[in-house]
């Protein structure tokens, strides 16, 4: 049998049920149907009076039926996630911690297959159901909607609840409060055409007059246009009110711009305003903006109506406002049902615009011009080090393609851009295609063929009129900001003459839907939000003449001015806990420094790139490898990169100089320490405790573990980019990582905070609390380092809320060149190339209750097992560690790993301390 849910109080049970698409009541009381209809059969559980600011975790029993035949699904059925003001509005959040945005419902967590589950879900047909999620310092409730997805059968969830955890880190949530005095920002606006600003605000309490927005236009000399402006008010006389005089004539009802009249004698420190009001708490908005003549920019600025020294109720922006043009120029209606090819496009939009027939020709790039384009995400992949030709020419004189790590493969001479040359392989076609529809191999083939890549670029724009493009992966956000610089680029080619108007109708077409994915804040912070923020720059730098360059380079200036800070923070806790991501981003960053320059907001790039870079580097291992934590990108040379990215050469580039042959480095998100001795080769250490992200890796205070340059504890590693299916869900889950789990239970979303270091007789340690097994019970983690690292003990105390029995599981991924051999019930040996590692469980509280060894276990996705990514996309069986500690109430014991006899003893003794007890028990 499972074990029973972990307990813990306070419980919050919900209020109502409703249901919709087929689904209905279950036979039991708390237990709820839901039929085999994807989306529409679902049921919506309303939950009250819910503490802010905290993690909480969703509690429920999945049980399906023996015909189910979605099993290996991982994306089985759907939990969606609305979170409710005090007054039940809805709030329109851009991010929330341990879960992702979708359409569907504003934000949800997968729920896996059957074959997914823990070991013996299969043979009671049930499983345990557990989610963690920050909740927003403005929710009160929560809607919870779960939903059918690939189920072939009805499933039932039973008795959900909701059960609230430690507080959020300070900084899980952006706050963009209000005050008396806005902070504008100004946007570029095309001649003629209407702005249309969209978002939410909310209110500590309802109001009719909660904010306004101040709107100052401006000309193409920056100088200021005076109100009256269409659709605002301007507020007469210094100590004018809400409410009273000509404002309330001019409030925003219902998302509308107000239509009052401006008054004389206008108080200019307020200048032209529109009303907004939170009635309810939390209000959409809308702003139909209409600019006076002659306007090109707009400064907009939201604010309270009170002024400085009042009483200031807390009224706050709940997610950054999204700005687009007026909907006829949304890329959907400029291109209607029209399968309209590039030229024809920018002729259309020339018309929309009421410019002269022909007039769009005026726009369309020399080679000088777009020769003197930057193009960061071409400058970011040269800094990473994909300088490999993707293009190479076979013997008949055809091409072969190199791309995303896969074998040749020969170009057709006229290519229908549908091919799927590795459909078989999954993993490689995804990350194949993806390459292939970027178009950037173009670039390479221009330096050497630029008539084929001319030709190759007009038959790409050919084969894809905009809605009904060859590969629907080709509108991935992983090609198309790529393949919008590639336009800009061929235009540089001496002989694009004749295809310019072809390339400059795709880059401007691109520039569109970029636009769209930026100004609506489209992947929230995200890598791939940045790079469509620095493609529209792009765009926008290249097309001058283009009458919205201005308003795209105000878009990406925004969206990097607000993204850049929230990926690479000051304080050091990223939101990605990747460190390959992380250098990603830096990478990013660094070519975008180079492009900006001085121009905002190129200081604020320059510095979060170089101190993140700074940070990086310093957990090089010695052996010039990142510490392989979350996504691991393949292939990959961390050192030589890191170098190119801090213009050095060699390891000596990457790292600052060292006093002694010993170093550590402590952070927000994780813990490093490496030792170099003549003779014996060098010894590293790294753990992190970052928090995990949706759908991310549960690697929160997963360690690994070298000495005598020999690596020794290894992560299964994997990437999103190569692998799919049973391996991509193997390699999420807490059996991928070298971490614990309560026995029968996955960890949940959360992370973990370093609580303190104690010195001892020639070692330290260090305690991390984390929040990753749920509020039902409170786990922490001791590292205990040597100062030489001849060997390392890890530590789990683990403390359930309500007492009673427990069991943990600790998993070891040994690299897979390694010998294992177990030593009878205590003790197991590895040796790779004639160097030893002694591996020893201990218990402080509880007893061991088991010692096994797992290599290559594939029955069924939910217990694979034994594993780690050899080459990209491939996994190689390799030995796992797993051994158990039991008991009751607090449980806590670990493994002791030692290089040697001498030093197995002398770690020994260190763990034999008092003052370690008590630093390990009494916290």
């Amino acid at each position: 049998m499972l074990p029973a849910l972990l307990p813990s109080a306070p419980a919050f049970l919900p209020v109502q049920a409703r249901y919709a698409g087929g689904a209905g009541p279950g036979a039991r009381e708390g237990e709820h149907t839901i039929t085999a209809n994807n989306r529409w059969s679902r049921v919506q559980l309303t939950f009250r009076h819910l503490p802010a600011e905290v993690w909480c975790c969703l509690e429920a029993r999945l049980a399906w039926t023996a015909e189910e035949e979605g099993g290996q699904a991982l994306d089985f059925a759907l939990a969606g996630f609305d979170f409710l003001a005090a007054d039940g509005s809805s709030l329109d959040l851009d991010h929330v911690p341990g879960l992702a945005r979708t359409l569907l419902d504003p934000h949800s967590g997968w729920i896996a297959g059957p074959a997914c589950q823990p070991a013996g879900s299969e043979l009671v047909r049930s499983a345990p159901v557990r989610l963690a999620f920050g909740v927003p310092p403005q929710a009160r409730g929560l809607a919870l909607t779960f939903r059918s997805w690939r189920n072939t059968d009805s499933f039932t969830i039973a008795e959900p609840r909701l059960r609230p955890g430690t507080p959020l880190a300070a900084g899980a949530f952006r706050r963009r409060r209000l005050g008396p005095s806005p902070e504008p920002l100004r946007h570029g606006l095309v001649p003629g055409l209407g702005l249309v600003v969209r978002g939410q605000i909310h209110a500590a309490r309802p109001d009719e007059h909660a904010a306004r927005v101040s709107l100052v236009y401006r000309d193409r000399d920056g100088a200021e246009i005076p109100p009256p402006y269409p659709g605002t008010v301007a507020v007469p006389g210094l100590g004018a009110k809400p409410g009273q005089g000509e404002l309330g004539q001019g409030e925003l009802g219902r998302g509308e711009p107000g239509r009052g009249e401006p008054g004389s004698g206008a108080n200019r420190s307020l200048g032209a305003a529109i009303n907004l009001p939170a009635r309810p708490q939390a209000r959409r908005f809308t702003l139909d903006l209409q600019p006076p003549p002659g306007a090109t920019s707009l400064d907009l600025g939201f604010c309270t109506w009170e002024e400085e020294g009042e009483s200031l109720a807390t009224v706050e922006l709940v997610g950054p406002p999204e700005v687009a043009l007026e909907d006829r120029f949304r890329l959907e209606s400029l291109c209607g049902d029209d399968l309209l090819d590039a030229p024809g496009f920018l002729a259309r939009l020339s018309a929309r615009l009421g410019q002269d027939p022909g007039a769009e020709a005026a726009w369309i790039l020399g080679p000088g011009e777009a020769g003197a384009a930057a193009l960061p995400l071409a400058r970011a992949r040269s800094l990473r080090g994909e300088a490999e030709r993707p293009v190479a020419l076979r013997p008949d004189g055809g091409l072969a393609l190199r791309l995303a790590g896969c074998p040749d493969w020969a170009l057709p001479e006229a290519p229908s851009f549908r091919e799927d040359p590795f459909r078989a392989a999954p993993s490689r076609a995804i990350s194949w295609r993806l390459a292939y529809q970027s178009l950037t191999w173009l670039l390479a083939l221009a330096e050497t063929a630029p008539a084929r890549a001319l030709a190759l670029a007009q038959a790409w724009s050919r084969a894809n009129p905009w809605g009904q493009p060859a590969d629907p992966l080709s509108l991935h956000p992983g090609a198309l900001p790529a393949r919008a610089e590639v336009w800009i680029g061929l235009l540089a080619l001496p002989g694009a003459g004749a295809a310019a108007p072809v390339l400059t109708g795709e880059a401007v077409r691109h520039g569109f839907a970029l636009a769209e994915i930026v100004g609506q804040n489209t992947f929230g912070q995200s890598l791939h939000q940045l790079q469509a923020a620095a493609a529209l720059l792009t765009l926008a730098r290249a097309l001058p003449r283009l009458p919205l360059s201005a308003h795209w380079n105000g878009l990406a200036r925004d969206s990097l001015r607000d993204g850049v800070p929230a990926l690479l923070p000051e304080d050091g806790r990223f939101a990605e806990s990747s460190l390959h991501r992380r250098l990603d981003l830096v990478t990013l960053g660094r070519a975008l420094r180079d492009a900006l320059g001085e121009a905002a907001p190129g200081p604020l790039v320059a510095a979060r790139t170089e101190a993140a870079l700074s940070e990086l580097a310093n957990l090089l291992d010695p052996g010039g490898r990142l510490p392989p934590f979350g996504e691991v990108l393949p292939g990959t040379d961390d050192a030589g990169w890191i170098a190119r990215l801090r213009g050095g050469a060699g390891l000596v580039a990457q790292r600052p100089a060292l006093a002694a042959s010993a170093s550590s480095t402590l952070g927000p998100g994780g813990l490093s320490a490496r030792h170099e001795t003549a003779g014996r080769g060098w010894a590293h250490f790294a753990c992190t405790f970052a928090e995990t992200s949706p759908q991310g890796h549960a690697d929160c205070t997963s360690y690994v573990y070298a000495a005598g340059a020999t690596r020794w504890i290894v992560e299964a590693g994997g990437s999103e980019q190569v692998e799919t299916g049973a391996a991509r869900h193997y390699l999420l889950s807490a059996r991928a990582h070298n971490v614990a789990v309560i026995e029968g239970y996955e960890p949940v979303a959360g992370g973990g905070l370093h609580r303190g270091s104690l010195a001892l007789p020639g070692a330290m340690a260090h305690a991390i609390e984390t929040t990753v097994h749920g509020p039902g019970c409170r786990h922490l983690r001791f590292f205990v380092l040597p100062h030489d690292l001849s060997g390392l003990a890890v530590i789990d105390r683990f403390t359930p809320a309500e007492g009673g029995p427990l069991t943990f599981w600790g998993l070891a991924h040994l690299a897979p060149e390694t010998l294992v051999a177990v030593e009878g019930a205590r003790r197991v040996q590895a040796r790779q190339g004639g160097r030893r590692l002694g591996l020893v469980p201990f218990a402080i509280a509880g007893r061991v209750a088991g010692l096994e060894t797992v290599i290559g276990r594939s029955d069924r996705p939910g217990t694979m097992q034994g594993f780690v990514v050899g080459r990209p996309g491939l996994l190689d069986p390799a030995c796992t560690l797993r051994y158990a500690v039991s008991g009751r109430g607090t449980i806590c014991g670990g493994l002791l790993m030692a290089v040697d006899g001498p030093a197995e003893d002398s770690l020994a003794r260190v763990l034999a301390r008092e003052e370690l007890g008590r630093f390990v028990m009494g916290g």
